[in-house]
């Protein structure tokens, strides 16, 4: 066997270079390192190789001398990365897929385990993540790679395979993102991007919005000083629409007596029987929105090289990401009094789920017509320093800190989600045709009432969500290495980390629960209503029995209206009296402090067996973590009947509980490769990791839902006392390069995990409260006036009951306390997941065509019984592993003379997101199999010149969500084809 049968590129040594030397990256320097010095081939200087053939010839470099499993993409050129999104790139890598928010990349998937499962570095450090959520205080430890400009990146690394070095929290995958080092790339390089955005998906915004960016890296002083400085400015108009059973569907068992359930006449077709489970729909709702998105990246690198052995960097990255929404909704609220309904065929057996073909609801009266506008801010900072010492020929060492935070909250004097709903009170009944994909809404409105009429609208309750999170993150870490000149053991690597990550995660909702109306609809001007078409671009939506017409009203005129009402009548509308705001006062204050120390130490060794050369590393890591966890309790003392259906808890104060937890591991990793024959190498590889608890789940206290139902409330409870995630790992593979930039591989992957962190849920009558319709005075009413709520609600009013704010309220000793479904996290079980990967890279010789393919298939043993309703005493929670899905991608790809070309089909099979649905309820919630063309092109008119167009999505792909039958939809979401064009100068 030739032992220098591999020559290297220029651009592959040159990258090589960029990682040994990239000071944050230390893990990847030192992994480089170790292949650069232990690999015993000889490297020769060839022509350079860019676009993007170059990238991919550096990509497969990297994966063929990585130690264990890891997968690559490097920009192109500077201020060139592949995709304008850091995820949309990620997405075309083995085993990885996207989620993706507003048509656009957000959070990956890696081999099955979602976003939480996943450590995201920058050079090496641990980044901080915030987020938000619309009605909740957010609990994701998750890294959204919206909120990253790609033209500042160098690259992007997946470690599938853990080693003691790297950082912990991936049970998925680490990924590290690579940026611009000056002394790594010596002299002065510029580039300078302009594009313009056409986005087909808005309907009120600019039809063209512009992105710049910029990079500059030059080195002084004989390449002993280096400055680099990367900026970029993107603004985006968009929109979307989409049908959805917001409030979630409510799960029913054959003949069971329950709310909702179906008559036993003939108002029913093919009435599902004893054993086929079914669900009924709260609601149906179309949406309308508009985006404006703009996005602010910086970063700024400094570095210093006094003698060749000392290299020191100071730098400083900064992003903002500005989202602003405007909504207008048409919705219908259902109380479960059925009109007549068609059903699927069930087999009457243990299994069958049988949906809803057409569903017709008698529930009145309003027409639910709500707005918002709302707007929120996603802040990252972060401030390193780096030095790195090669003490002698054989020690080095790598000092790293730094200090990093992610904020995220309102933009707006509205908060950061809210609604005002308009109505208009003429509805009789309501129709759901659910045939196709899209759910048509057909509303049957009182006599002499012609559909929507902007004479009789008004509004009803409203409700203004503050959210906010912070984390903040210090790091330091010292990482060494030994090099040995003889003997199998080529090098140790060894180092210790301390990290403190601190995470606030907030909210509070400020709500008014007139949803019986608020003033006359003489007291809104008819100008403020103007009747839009509804149209929707999706399978099915073309239906004439379809509501023609939704309302759009701005919220200003709307909050406006309400404001002189409340003036007039003397009415307080909630923290700023006659005005309408969010709440500055938390409701949900979560405080979290985790603080984490490991050592590591990691033996790399390389020796032949026969002709044949092996790779061993051999390390373990221990980790220690202390977490201290505090959490705002809301204490309340009454319940007001505030809504025909709407009971409301009334808060009198709050205080924080705080709560303690500890755990340590020692986390070993192997991983082993040999080539047994020239460019044919196998891999095995064995490590075990770990995956933290999120926020919610560790915090300090119990929190409910203020807004109750007859049947009682929901409440959440956290539990400091979870462990994490742990993970014993498998992987096999094999690898065959069998040209420049070409290969072949395939592998096999095992996962056994414990401690899976699911939901279980109790029952207690958290408070005490007593309900109002839990007692004698209520079924006494029901006695006299029958069973609707609104009428029996009127009886109370009618007979006194109320106090001495003309609240209806429960009294305690008559009326039963309210009982609470608790939802806590529990560590419920043990599983494991396997899969196959498969990847095909391919240039063809020197006509300038090349492909990629790779298909991922992921399995377990934790899948989701749609069957199960959850419901009775003795039901046990469901367990189940969110974003377990096959994966599919090609690409294929034109680099010659100047002219570039990529068309791309990326595919995610079906996956499991949820399993609680909009009301809260046990219900599963799929996000249907979706697949997305993306093509771009580009012309080097110049050397420094280029051309370029993109197009995102130019098929018109939609997404779709169900619950547990395809006919049960949760949303069906219209997106629309995006257009990039633009040019790029290279200095």
């Amino acid at each position: 066997m030739n032992r220098q049968s591999f020559k290297r590129t220029q651009i592959a040594t040159s990258l090589t270079l960029i990682l040994s030397a990239a000071a944050s990256s230390v893990y990847a320097q030192e992994e480089t390192e170790n292949t650069a010095n232990n690999d015993g081939r000889e490297e020769a200087e060839v022509v350079e190789v860019r676009g993007i053939r170059g990238s991919l010839i550096q990509s497969r470099d990297i994966k063929r001398n990585a130690q264990g499993i890891v997968d690559a993409i490097t920009s192109e050129d500077i201020g060139k990365f592949p995709d304008t999104n850091l995820a949309e790139s990620l997405q075309r890598i083995t085993g990885v897929s996207i989620d993706r928010q507003n048509g656009e990349g957000s959070r990956v998937t890696v081999r099955g385990f979602g976003p939480d499962y996943n450590v995201v570095t920058l050079n090496g450090r641990q980044m901080p993540a915030s987020s938000l959520e619309a009605t909740t205080a957010s609990s994701s430890r998750s890294f959204d790679f919206a909120n990253l400009a790609s033209e500042a990146v160098a690259g992007v690394e997946v470690y599938k395979t853990s080693m003691a070095k790297l950082p912990t929290g991936g049970i998925g995958s680490t990924i590290n993102i690579l940026t611009t080092r000056p002394l790594n790339n010596p002299g002065q390089h510029a580039s300078v991007g302009v594009k313009g955005v056409h986005d087909l998906s808005t309907e009120t915004g600019s039809s063209l919005t512009p992105e710049v960016s910029g990079i500059y890296s030059n080195t002084f002083a004989d390449d002993k000083f280096g400055i680099a400085i990367t900026a970029s400015v993107q603004e985006r108009d968009s929109g979307y629409k989409s049908a959805e059973t917001s409030s979630g569907w409510y799960t029913i068992k054959g003949f069971d007596g329950d709310w909702g359930s179906l008559p036993d006449d003939d108002t029913v077709v093919n009435r599902p029987q004893e054993n086929d489970v079914y669900a009924v729909p709260r609601n149906i709702l179309y949406s309308f929105n508009e985006i404006q998105r703009t996005r602010t990246n910086g970063q700024l690198t400094l570095q210093f090289r006094p003698i060749e052995t000392l290299t020191g960097t100071l730098d400083y990255t900064y992003s903002e990401l500005e989202v602003a929404q405007q909504r207008n909704d048409l919705s219908a609220w259902f109380n479960g009094v059925h009109n007549f309904s068609e059903w699927t065929q069930g087999s009457n057996t243990v299994g069958s789920v049988v949906g809803p073909i057409v569903y017709s609801d008698n529930s009145c009266c309003d027409v639910g017509l709500g707005a918002g506008d709302w707007a929120t801010k996603n802040e990252n900072e972060s401030v390193g320093f780096n030095l790195q010492w090669q003490a002698t020929d054989k020690l080095s060492f790598t000092l790293d800190y730094h200090d990093s935070s992610a904020e995220s909250g309102p933009d707006s004097p509205w908060g950061s989600n809210n609604v005002v709903s308009a109505v208009q009170f003429d509805r009789v009944s309501t129709t759901v045709d659910y045939r196709n994909d899209f759910p048509i809404m057909d509303i049957t409105y009182a006599d002499g009432v012609n559909g929507l009429d902007p004479a009789r609208m008004m509004t009803s309750g409203t409700s203004f969500r503050n959210s906010y999170m912070r984390s903040d993150i210090q790091q330091a870490q010292l990482h060494g290495s030994f090099v040995f000149d003889e003997g199998v053991v080529k090098s140790i690597d060894f180092g210790l980390t301390t990290i403190d990550v601190k995470n606030r995660s907030a909210f509070s909702n400020a709500q008014r629960d007139t949803w019986g109306g608020y003033g006359t609809p003489a007291d809104y001007a008819d100008s403020i209503f103007s009747l839009r078409a509804v149209d929707f671009d999706l399978p099915g939506s073309g239906s004439a029995n379809m509501e023609p017409y939704y309302a759009v009203v701005s919220m200003q005129d709307l909050m406006d209206a309400i404001s002189a009402i409340a003036a007039a009548n003397g009415d307080d509308l909630g923290p700023c009296d006659t005005f309408l705001c969010p709440d500055p006062r938390y409701s949900t204050d979560r405080n979290t402090t985790e603080t984490q120390n490991a050592i590591y130490l990691q033996a790399n060794l390389t020796e032949y067996w026969g002709d044949m050369r092996w790779n061993l590393s051999l390390g373990v890591r221990y980790e220690e973590t202390e977490v201290d966890s505090s959490a705002l309790v809301p204490i309340y003392d009454h319940i007001v009947w505030a809504g025909d259906n709407e009971f409301v808890a009334q808060s009198s104060g709050e205080g924080f509980t705080n709560l303690k937890g500890e755990y340590d591991h020692v986390l070993p990793s192997l991983d082993f490769n040999i080539e047994v024959v020239d460019d044919v190498i196998l891999r095995t590889s064995y490590s075990e990791t770990i995956t933290r608890p999120s926020y919610s789940d560790i915090q300090g206290g119990q929190t409910i839902n203020p807004l109750l139902r007859i049947t009682g409330g929901t409440g959440n409870s956290g539990n400091p006392n979870l462990l994490p995630f742990e993970s014993r790992n498998y992987d096999f593979s094999a690898e065959w390069y069998y040209g420049e930039g070409s290969y072949v591989a395939a592998g096999y992957f095992l996962k056994k995990v414990d401690n899976f962190i699911g939901s279980d849920s109790f029952q207690e009558t958290t408070f005490n409260l007593p309900h109002p319709a839990q007692g004698p005075r209520y079924q006494q009413a029901v006695a006299a006036v029958g069973t609707d709520n609104a009428a029996v609600r009127q009886y109370f009013v009618d007979q006194g009951w109320v106090d001495s704010n003309g609240n209806i309220v429960g009294i305690a000793g008559e009326d039963a306390a309210a009982v609470f479904t608790i939802i806590q996290p529990v560590n419920e079980k043990n599983a494991e997941v396997d899969g196959f990967e498969f990847a095909v890279q391919h240039i063809f010789g020197d006509s300038g065509f090349g492909t990629i393919v790779n298909y991922t298939i992921v399995d377990g043993d934790i899948g989701y019984d749609d069957y199960n309703t959850n419901k009775g005493p003795d039901a046990e929670n469901q367990f189940a592993l969110f974003g377990l899905s096959d994966t599919f991608n090609i690409v294929g790809f034109y680099d010659q003379d100047g002219l570039q070309v990529r068309v791309a089909y990326n595919w995610r099979d079906e996956f499991l997101t949820a399993t609680f649905d909009g009301n809260g309820e046990r219900n599963p919630v799929y996000v249907e199999a979706y697949g997305q063309w993306d093509i771009n092109a580009s012309y080097a008119y110049t050397d420094n010149l280029t051309f370029f167009v993109e197009g995102i999505n130019v098929t018109n792909e939609y997404r779709r969500l169900h619950g547990r039958h395809e006919n049960m939809v949760v949303a069906i979401i219209e997106q629309a084809p995006r257009y990039n064009i633009g040019l790029r100068y290279n200095f």
